[in-house]
């Protein structure tokens, strides 16, 4: 049996979603810049993806713009809004994706923004009177605080968080990649000046995500060069993988509470199955909770152990694909920086099982008895 346990990494294409987009890869090939008939017909197409993207968000056409992914829409929203709007004090959390992470850091190193980290307990969850007492010193700030995270899938109250931010007069960006397709964001509802999405999160094409920008909000884009997403970001547009996120988002949307209770069951599946053939398995984060991580992501604390380091690579040989990483920092090994700023036993492997519509019960079975499997033999 292969199987394939990263979909928090990507999701495989759905097969409706490769026949929408394969005209688009072999017909209509127009650029849709031009003006001629072959332009003309792209160019319908691409705002029709966009009025539907913007129907199942709830907003307008005029605030969807197509990027290559969700780090390129993060980027976007935060170097953007600093720049443009001339922001120099930023609030986010430990737990951020690097997406986020990393861009704050270049923004406080080459541009003088002051950070400031959200407190929070060693589950990952989130302290927001800490974010109120931030705000009330410094209202002019961008605060960007992810819906879920990646790795532990810790499900954070964006509505709430959106309400202080509006309060304060401070600008929120939720990077909404995990729960895009997942979770219905209905954004006449959410306060939030900016959220993102990926198609290779619920099934559609590598390469193209979106950023919505609230049209109050006024930025520059980031990148230069050609006057495409009216005037928001230079370059020929990834018109197939436009076609693909739109239908991607439709299907999810149109599926998700079938797609919500079958993969729930699943990680719950996992859950007891583990805990049944193992003495000392724990989850990191809030992953074991339903109501307050992703239904998508499990994160698994096993045993100290040393078949930990060589964990992914032994499950891999058993035709498991899956991630993860310890919360150690040596030599090439980084390590996971969510779980070390959970501050969790560097000592016991961590691995990421996350999960989609195509996996199966009898999946869960064959991956759980194997790594209780590969930790009985080790203590024998």
């Amino acid at each position: 049996m292969r199987v394939y346990l990263d979909n928090a990494a990507t999701t495989p294409l759905d097969k409706e979603v490769f026949d929408a987009m394969a005209p688009f890869m072999l017909e209509h090939f127009g650029n849709p810049s031009s003006i001629h008939s072959h332009g003309r017909e792209v160019r319908a197409a691409i705002e029709r993806a966009r009025k539907t993207v913007a129907g199942l968000l709830n907003t307008s056409p005029a605030e969807i713009f197509f990027t290559s992914g969700g780090t390129e829409a993060d980027n976007s929203a935060i170097i953007c809004t600093c720049r443009s709007l001339g922001i120099k004090h930023a609030i986010t959390t430990k737990l951020e994706h690097h997406a986020v992470l990393h861009t704050m850091e270049l923004l406080e190193k080459q541009e003088g923004v002051q950070l400031s980290y959200l407190r929070h307990d060693e589950r990952g969850d989130l302290d927001l009177e800490h974010l109120e007492e931030l705000l009330a010193r410094q209202p002019q700030t961008l605060v960007s605080i992810m819906h879920a995270n990646n790795e532990i899938g810790n499900l954070n109250d964006i509505e709430a968080i959106g309400e202080i931010c509006k309060k304060h007069n401070a600008i929120f960006h939720s990077d909404t990649v995990q729960t895009m397709g997942h979770y219905k964001h209905d954004l006449q509802q959410l306060k939030a000046n900016f959220i993102v999405g990926s198609a290779h999160k619920f099934h559609g094409p590598k390469g193209v995500g979106f950023l919505f920008c609230d049209a109050e909000t006024k930025i520059q884009p980031l990148i230069q060069g050609g006057a495409q997403e009216r005037n928001m970001r230079g370059g020929t547009e990834n018109v197939y993988g436009i076609i693909g996120l739109a239908k991607a988002l439709e299907i999810a949307c149109r599926d998700m509470g079938e797609h919500q209770r079958h993969i729930q069951g699943l990680k719950d599946r996992m859950i007891y199955k583990l805990r049944e053939q193992m003495d000392d398995v724990s989850f990191n984060g809030m992953s074991e909770f339903g109501d307050k991580s992703l239904y998508t992501v499990l994160n698994v604390s096993l045993p100290a152990s040393d078949i930990n380091e060589m964990l992914l690579f032994s499950l891999d040989i058993a035709k498991i694909s899956a991630s993860g990483g310890s919360a150690c920092s040596s030599g090439a090994n980084t390590g996971s920086h969510v779980l070390r700023a959970l501050d969790c036993d560097p000592s016991r492997g961590s691995v990421r099982f996350s999960f989609s519509k195509y996996n199966t019960p009898e999946e869960i079975d064959y991956v759980a008895e194997t790594v209780a499997k590969m930790y009985k033999k080790q203590l024998a």
